[in-house]
């Protein structure tokens, strides 16, 4: 399955949190999205592995993507090696996206980094025609570039590179967000209390998008940092609004 934009994340959840505003907008305005998540985040201090299979089903859905996978890595402990990168190779090479957002290459979390790496690396490596990879009935897949790499922004303050005006789609990026039930705005009993699950980790996150929307003159917005430099086709793209 072809698409436009493919969404990788270290742990379900992480793809909601930093860039499901952006994948909102993009499917609405027609664009092809898949998300590809390399653990299940079964480290994770609340929930299972099967609730956070059933919330990322929940949240695909509300978001509208073609599709979702999970690679099934271990949280915490999988590596930027070639085993791990061939899996992340053989994901870009199925669906052939021309832009792939992905975790950023240094956080606290060590996972967010060192994925953010993995898929960069990948990403460069799916390209070369001499790395052979099969799909899932054992044919060989053709190489494949995207034409960008896009990190969003996670714990860790960064100067973006990119910021996209989420506002006509925010209600849809929290409601992905919600659907992650074990993880975020729990209730008295519900398990072990943990920061992300405060209503004060909810309300930064409805900061972080205010406050990158400041810096385009929007209500919202989410920000993105790339290693390689953005160019645009027409300088009509820069226009935001009337001034």
């Amino acid at each position: 399955m072809k698409v436009d934009i493919l969404a990788f994340g270290v742990h379900p959840d992480d793809v909601e949190l930093s860039c499901s505003g952006t994948l909102a907008k993009e499917i609405k305005r027609g664009k092809r999205v898949a998300i590809v998540d390399l653990t299940r985040g079964e480290l994770g201090t609340r929930g299972t592995a099967e609730t956070r299979d059933a919330e990322a089903r929940e949240a695909a859905r509300i978001l509208g993507v073609q599709a979702r996978e999970n690679l099934g890595m271990r949280d915490g402990f999988f590596q930027n090696d070639e085993a791990h990168q061939r899996q992340v190779i053989q994901s870009i090479r199925t669906y052939q996206p021309s832009i792939i957002l992905s975790n950023v290459l240094q956080d606290r979390h060590p996972d967010h980094g060192r994925a953010g790496q993995l898929v960069r690396d990948a990403a460069f490596l799916s390209g070369l025609s001499k790395i052979e990879t099969l799909d899932a009935s054992g044919r060989p897949q053709a190489f494949w570039r995207p034409a960008y790499v896009f990190h969003y922004i996670q714990d860790n303050y960064y100067d973006p590179d990119l910021v996209i005006d989420i506002t006509e789609v925010f209600e849809t990026r929290m409601a992905s967000i919600q659907a992650y039930k074990t993880q975020f705005l729990a209730q008295e009993g519900d398990g072990p209390r943990t920061y992300i699950s405060t209503p004060e980790f909810y309300e930064a996150l409805v900061a972080r998008c205010r406050l990158m929307g400041k810096r385009i003159g929007v209500k919202y917005a989410e920000g993105f940092v790339c290693e390689k430099k953005i160019g645009l086709s027409n300088l009509d793209s820069l226009v935001l609004h009337e001034t």
